[in-house]
């Protein structure tokens, strides 16, 4: 059978990096702030076998979704669009990518939306970030009917897990798991009569926010580039019974000396707490204080934590070997998950037999237009009448005959690992582009990423 090269109905590619696949270093640079998104999707859109993108961006995983007609080409494309938006050779970066592609693809995003790819299992906050990855992707008018269907379903997979199951019992957001143990550090349970300072306005610094009122606060300073944002999260917090101001990231030197908590979170491209900001703030008061980095690329200098021992930094990379797996819920939301995807599936499986469909019977109504064509040049003397029951006649008859193999292939789509579309396609000699795709992921490591032709095409589906 034809391999994966085959132009065909559009399917799903993922081409992904994440804190289980890359070292923080890797990531930062393959990292988007948000205001490029757009260009980097319209970027994925140049390639011509590419008809829609989406870009999954977190603080510790960039994924690139397409609707691709050919594997091989979009595949190197989208590997060669992220390198040039990341300044590094695609060679450098190859080793760290995973790819999923149809069936794959699609169950990775339903696996991400439910938090259970996440390095604290049961997150909520990813949902809500493919929901804004998706609505940006939209607003860019970078998606069509493919990748909507699919993150649909996700954000839909993503709902029932936490609504149905308890998988985020014991999982939380990585705001709440960072700042568990910010609090183990300071050696405190929780946050009465300490000062925090919260760097950024977005849904991440919203939750260190809400999580530092709840543990009780004395008082939060937000600082942001904004200030209006700033005013707006403080009133928040002010709303929610928790003393609290705003400054602009310029006011940050004279607010650090009084505080015990950093949660830093923004989208900034470059340093916003510098080694010298601390330095200058322990020279004033010196006391223990916890700065932790929820940004990528990160906000916070390393060199934060001077000679002493009083600042302890935790960034994306300690939280990554900090997090831990699994959760006593886990197996009933992969059971959620499973049987979201096999609906899913079946539904691209009977959308995807349907150019097959039309092809064989287009083939079916020519071949019976001929051959009637034939026969009134061979029956002059056939009256309208006869002519028109001899043509419903033969159109019953092949309409029974393709009756079965058109339900059948409807049913069967690639069960066991057969495309039976394609088989048909193959059958008839129908034009090339009505078969289904075929389902691949490819790991880090794997020889290539970006040149693996000869390593996939020909195989069978």
């Amino acid at each position: 059978m034809a391999g994966l090269g085959i132009t065909g109905p559009a399917a799903v590619l993922l081409v992904g990096l994440s804190f289980r696949s890359a070292p923080v270093p890797v990531l930062e640079k393959a990292s988007a702030a948000a205001a490029d998104l757009a260009s980097l999707e319209q970027d994925m859109l140049d390639g011509d076998c590419v008809t829609e993108a989406l870009v999954l961006s977190t603080c510790n995983r960039m994924e690139f979704y397409v609707a691709t007609t050919a594997f091989h080409p979009a595949l190197d494309h989208v590997v060669e669009t992220v390198a040039f938006h990341a300044g590094i050779p695609a060679t450098d970066l190859e080793p760290y990518l995973y790819v999923r592609y149809a069936d794959k693809a699609a169950e990775h995003m339903l696996t991400v939306a439910s938090g259970l790819d996440s390095m604290v299992i049961g997150e909520q906050q990813v949902i809500g970030q493919l929901r804004s990855a998706y609505q940006t992707a939209d607003a860019n008018g970078t998606v069509g009917s493919t990748l909507h269907e699919l993150t649909q379903r996700a954000l839909r997979t993503g709902k029932r897990v936490h609504s149905e199951t308890e998988v985020d019992v014991a999982g939380s957001s990585m705001v709440s798991f960072a700042l568990d143990h910010a609090l183990s550090e300071l050696g405190a349970t929780d946050m009465v009569g300490r000062r925090a300072l919260v760097v950024g306005a977005g849904a991440m610094a919203s939750l260190a926010s809400t999580w530092l009122g709840r543990a009780g606060v004395e008082h939060v300073t937000v600082a942001n580039r904004t200030l209006s944002r700033a005013e707006n999260l403080a009133d928040h917090a002010r709303q929610a019974g928790v003393a609290a101001s705003a400054v602009p990231l310029t006011g940050i030197p004279g607010v650090l000396a009084g505080v015990d908590v950093v949660v830093s979170a923004t989208g900034a491209v470059g340093t916003v707490l510098s080694g010298e900001d601390i330095a200058g703030a322990q020279a004033s008061h010196p006391h223990r204080m916890v700065l932790v980095d929820l940004s990528m690329p990160r906000d916070i200098d390393d060199a934060v934590t001077g000679d002493g021992d009083q600042i302890r930094l935790l960034n994306i990379e300690e939280l990554t070997t900090l997090a831990g797996d699994g959760t006593r819920d886990e197996a009933a939301a992969r059971a959620v998950v499973a049987g979201e995807l096999s609906e899913y599936l079946e539904q691209v499986r009977v959308q995807s037999v349907v150019p097959t469909v039309k092809a064989l019977r287009q083939r079916a109504s020519d071949v019976i237009d001929d051959e009637l064509g034939q026969l009134i040049r061979r029956t002059p003397g056939m009256s309208d009448q006869d002519h028109a029951e001899v043509t419903r006649t033969v159109r019953r008859v092949v309409d029974k005959i393709l009756h079965t193999p058109t339900v059948q292939v409807k049913k069967l789509g690639s069960a066991d690992g057969v495309n039976y579309a394609e088989a048909l396609a193959v059958l008839f000699n129908l034009p090339a582009g009505s078969s289904a795709p075929v389902s691949r992921s490819l790991e880090p490591g794997d020889a290539g990423l970006a040149r693996i032709g000869n390593m996939l095409s020909g195989e069978a589906s």
